[in-house]
């Protein structure tokens, strides 16, 4: 489990990482049309074995003023075999963009028993996190830790969601702090009635901060589980906004869009499937040529069920490291 309130990578790397580990190991792209791969590189001044950049803003200035970039956006990323990734997201003039939400004004907060729980939640899933205990369980449709410490903690927030609910609805939908709409995002999806809370999940998918966008996302992953395992919760997840969420500029609203587009195209849905096609096609493709296999590999799958391949075709091809043919096959299907 990564952490659940989202910290910008360049200031975690740099503030718990030595010099030699903050070096770039590897680079990778996304959102490149028309503009190459090798402009962005000169620009940026970066490569593979160099220190990350010293002002991630002062680097995204110099590549947003590169002829047709309307913006962009630079992500480190730990790591692939130890290595740091440098993910470079270029947002084309004339490209698909993921519009997010103006941050909201309300003065709003969580009740203090949450905001409590919830900072000795974080404490212990740090703690579980720097000893490799991160295996969660998603079945109930909210995440519940195998770590003993971590799992009491959030065995006290289906309670506190129930008995706050209108408050926690209230704060994720209008409150100025974005820490605060960040755990209301998290602690909603403990609420009993499960099916009531998707519309609020699914909105803050387009909330300003990427923090809130995180949590979520996550709880709604939870929720996508609950309605595979079990019909009659009556739980119905979108995947509009997920697919939407792929041509984000931002690596981790992709990454953690492709971790629920797993779970919501497992049935083959055409309609689903279709949208993808007509509307993440070309990021589907960038993501699944991703170096760091572990990365690429989701964006591979969602090709191959877009190009309509049997999951033991999908897999087949990814073992031999044939992706061209799957990137081939999505592309003619969606002729």
């Amino acid at each position: 489990m990564k952490l659940l309130r989202t910290i910008p990578l360049f200031f975690l790397i740099a503030s718990s990482l030595s010099a030699q580990d903050l070096r770039v190991g590897v680079i990778d792209f996304y959102g490149l049309r028309k503009i190459s791969e090798s402009q962005i590189r000169k620009v940026l001044g970066v490569r593979e074995g160099d220190l990350l950049p010293a002002s991630k803003g002062d680097a995204e200035t110099k590549l947003d003023q590169i002829s047709g970039v309307v913006e962009s956006h630079l992500e480190a990323v730990c790591c692939d075999a130890g290595r740091t990734i440098l993910y470079v997201g270029i947002e084309e003039r004339g490209a698909t963009h993921f519009d997010l939400r103006a941050p909201p004004e309300g003065a709003v907060v969580l009740p203090e028993e949450i905001v409590t729980a919830y900072g000795r939640f974080l404490e212990a899933a740090h703690d579980a996190s720097r000893r490799n205990a991160t295996d969660e369980d998603l079945t109930h449709g909210h995440p519940l830790m195998a770590d003993g410490a971590t799992r009491a903690v959030q065995e006290m927030f289906p309670a506190l969601a129930d008995a706050h609910l209108a408050e926690v609805r209230e704060v994720l939908r209008n409150s100025e702090d974005e820490a605060q709409r960040a755990m209301a995002a998290y602690v909603l999806v403990y609420a009993t009635r499960k099916s009531g809370i998707v519309n609020d999940l699914q909105y803050a998918l387009k909330d300003a901060d990427s923090g809130v966008r995180s949590n979520a996302a996550r709880s709604l992953v939870a929720l996508s589980v609950l309605a595979k395992l079990d019909p009659s919760s009556e739980v119905r997840i979108s995947a509009t906004w997920f697919i939407e969420m792929l041509n984000s500029l931002s690596w981790s609203d992709r990454n953690r869009a492709l971790w629920a587009l797993q779970t919501l195209t497992d049935s083959r849905d055409p309609m689903v499937l279709d949208q993808l096609r007509t509307r993440a096609l070309d990021a589907l493709i960038d993501m699944a040529r991703w170096k760091t296999l572990s990365h690429a590999l989701p964006a591979f799958i969602l090709l191959g069920r877009v190009a309509g391949m049997p999951e033991p075709d999908i897999q087949a091809a990814w073992t031999r490291g044939d992706r061209d043919s799957v990137v081939s096959a999505a592309k003619k299907k969606s002729r």
